[in-house]
C-alpha cells in the first residue's frame, strides 16, 4: 500500500509529512501490521528529500505510532490500530492537576482580552495613544546613548530601579505633583498593573475588604479579588468618591483616582480628601492613589495629590509613563510610606529582579534635559485639541441630547445619552462597529454587585477615548455614532 500524505502542490516538510501519517493511522487507513513506503519510495512519490521523510517517520516511532526495523518498511504498531478498533482499553481521561486557591479565582473572575477592532473610522476606545505624537527622535536618541553606555558590570541592579531614573523622578514628582519623598521611596515597576499586583500581594488576604470606587478600573478590581479579597463599592459623584460612605467601613485598603475619576472624571476636593485620610488612620488602611492620567489637565486647576497632605504615612502613590509615552513601555512608579520599602523591594526582586534597565536609562536621560517635560506640554497641547474636537462634534451632532462629563482632565469623557434607554446598550454598540464605529459602555465598569450610584443609569453611557485620534477623525466617527443613535432611538 502507498500513501499520499497531502496533495503535491507546493514541497511539503517534515512535520506536514508526520502529521499526515499520524492522522492516516490513528483514522485506521492501515490495518494491523500495515506497512508504510520506504522512505526512498514516499520521497520519490512527494518530491522532497529523503530525509525529510526519515525525520518524520523517526518522530512516528518515537511516539509508537510505527515499528521499524533496518532494511525494513516502517510497519504500524500492532497496539495503535487494536486501539483504534477498541480492542485495548481506552486511556483513562487525563486528570488535571488542582489550581491553587489563587488561580481558581482567577479562572472564575478573569480580565477579558478582546482583540480591538481593526480598520475602524474611529475607534473611541480609552488607554491608546497617538503614534504621531510619540517623541521619537529624542526617544531613539536617549535609547541609542543608553545601549552606548559602557556599564561598569553586568549584574542584577537593584530591584527598585535604577538610582538615576529614580533620582530623576524625585524631581519631576515635586515641580509637576508637589509629591515630596526620597530617592529610596520610589520603586519602578512594569507599568501601573504590576505595581497594583504588588500592593495586592502585600496587603490583602483572603477575606479582607478593599474599597473601590463605584464604578471604577476593572483592571484594579481584578487584582485585589484575585488575592480572595472582597470589593466594598462605594458610589461616585461629581466630586469622586462619596467619602461620608465609609462611615463605619473596615478594609485594609482603599483604591481611589482622586485626580481625575475613572471612568466618570470628577476630581475629589480637599475636603474630601482629608475625609478619606482619616478614615484611613482610624482604620489601619492604606490608600492608593492611582495618579494615573495627571498630566492633563485643561479647565482643572491642579490639586495636590493625596501623597502630599498631612497625615498621608498610609499612602501608597502609583503612576505610570503610558498616558505620556506609550502603553508598551511598561515603566510605572510606586511612592512607598519609608516603612514598606524594604517590603516592596523584596517582593519587586522575587517578581522580576528588575525592570529593564535601558528604557529606565533612557527616560532617566529624557527627564534630565528636560525632554520628557516639553513632550508632556506638546502632548497636553495636541490632547487638548482632540479634547475640544470631541466636545464640539457630540454638541453638533446631539445637542441637548448629550450631556457631557468628565472633560476638564485625562484623556476621556463620559457622554451620556439621555433619549436611549441602557436595554438598547447592546444594539448601539453592533449599530455604530457596522458602521466602522467603537464605542464602550460605562456600565461595564460598574461593581456586577453593586448598582447603587448618584442617579440610576436609565440612559447609555459611554466612556469616549480620543487620544488615539485627530479631529477629523473624531468628527467623522461622531457623524457616524449620531447616524447609529438614530437608527437605534427609531427601532
Amino acid at each position: 500500500m502507498t500513501t499520499n500524505p497531502a496533495p503535491r502542490s507546493g514541497r511539503l516538510g517534515a512535520r506536514q509529512i508526520y502529521e499526515a501519517l499520524r492522522d492516516q493511522i490513528t483514522a485506521r487507513v492501515y490495518g494491523t501490521d500495515g506497512l508504510l513506503p520506504s522512505s526512498r519510495a514516499l520521497a520519490d512519490e512527494m518530491g522532497v528529500a529523503r530525509s525529510t521523510v526519515t525525520v518524520a517517520y523517526e518522530q512516528l516511532a518515537a511516539e509508537g505510532f510505527i515499528e521499524t526495523r533496518h532494511g525494513a518498511r516502517p510497519r504500524v504498531a500492532r497496539a495503535v490500530v487494536e486501539r483504534a478498533r477498541g480492542r485495548v482499553a481506552p486511556r483513562p481521561p487525563t486528570r488535571i492537576a488542582p489550581l491553587s486557591k489563587f488561580g481558581e479565582r482567577l479562572r472564575q473572575d478573569a480580565p477579558v482580552w478582546t482583540e480591538p477592532p481593526r480598520g475602524l473610522v474611529a475607534n473611541f476606545r480609552y488607554g491608546e495613544l497617538s503614534p504621531s505624537d510619540f517623541p521619537v527622535l529624542a526617544w531613539k536618541k536617549a535609547v541609542v546613548a543608553a545601549i552606548a553606555r559602557r556599564p561598569e558590570r553586568l549584574a542584577y541592579d537593584d530591584p527598585c530601579g535604577s538610582l538615576r531614573l529614580r533620582t530623576a523622578l524625585q524631581g519631576y514628582l515635586w515641580r509637576s505633583r508637589s509629591v515630596r519623598c526620597d530617592v529610596d521611596q520610589i520603586v519602578i515597576v512594569n507599568g501601573s498593573q504590576q505595581g497594583l499586583d504588588i500592593c495586592a500581594r502585600l496587603l490583602l488576604d483572603a477575606g479582607d475588604r478593599f474599597v473601590m470606587e463605584n464604578p471604577g478600573y476593572l483592571m484594579a478590581h481584578h487584582t485585589f479579588a484575585a488575592t480572595g479579597a472582597i470589593a466594598v463599592p462605594i458610589p461616585v459623584d461629581a466630586d469622586g468618591l462619596e467619602t461620608e460612605r465609609l462611615d463605619g467601613v473596615t478594609a485594609r485598603l482603599a483604591y481611589v483616582t482622586p485626580s481625575h475619576q475613572y471612568p466618570l472624571g470628577g476630581v475629589m476636593p480637599v475636603g474630601r480628601r482629608q475625609q478619606l485620610l482619616a478614615w484611613a488612620r482610624k482604620t489601619d488602611a492604606h490608600v492608593i492613589e492611582d495618579d494615573y492620567d495627571s498630566e492633563y489637565r485643561y479647565d482643572a486647576k491642579p490639586i495636590p495629590p493625596l501623597q502630599a497632605l498631612e497625615g498621608s504615612d498610609n499612602v501608597i502613590y502609583l503612576g505610570t509613563i503610558s498616558k505620556t509615552l506609550s502603553p508598551t513601555l511598561r515603566i510605572g512608579y510606586l511612592v512607598v510610606p519609608a516603612r514598606l520599602r524594604p517590603l516592596f523591594r523584596a517582593a519587586k526582586q522575587i517578581m522580576d529582579r528588575h525592570t529593564p534597565l535601558v528604557e529606565q536609562d533612557a527616560l532617566a536621560a529624557m527627564l534630565e534635559s528636560g525632554a520628557y517635560d516639553s513632550h508632556v506640554r506638546r502632548a497636553r497641547r495636541r490632547n487638548a485639541e482632540r479634547r475640544q474636537a470631541l466636545i464640539d462634534a457630540l454638541r453638533r451632532r446631539f445637542g441637548d441630547r448629550v450631556r457631557i462629563e468628565g472633560a476638564a482632565a485625562g484623556l476621556h469623557v463620559v457622554a451620556w445619552f439621555d433619549g436611549l434607554p441602557q436595554t438598547r446598550e447592546e444594539a448601539l454598540i453592533r449599530a455604530a462597529l457596522a458602521k466602522g464605529v467603537g464605542i464602550y459602555p460605562v456600565s461595564a465598569l460598574f461593581d456586577a454587585g453593586a448598582r447603587g450610584r448618584r442617579r440610576p443609569q436609565r440612559a447609555i453611557g459611554l466612556v469616549m477615548g480620543y487620544a488615539a485620534l485627530e479631529p477629523a477623525q473624531i468628527e467623522r466617527g461622531c457623524r457616524l455614532l449620531a447616524q447609529a443613535v438614530d437608527e437605534i432611538a427609531a427601532g
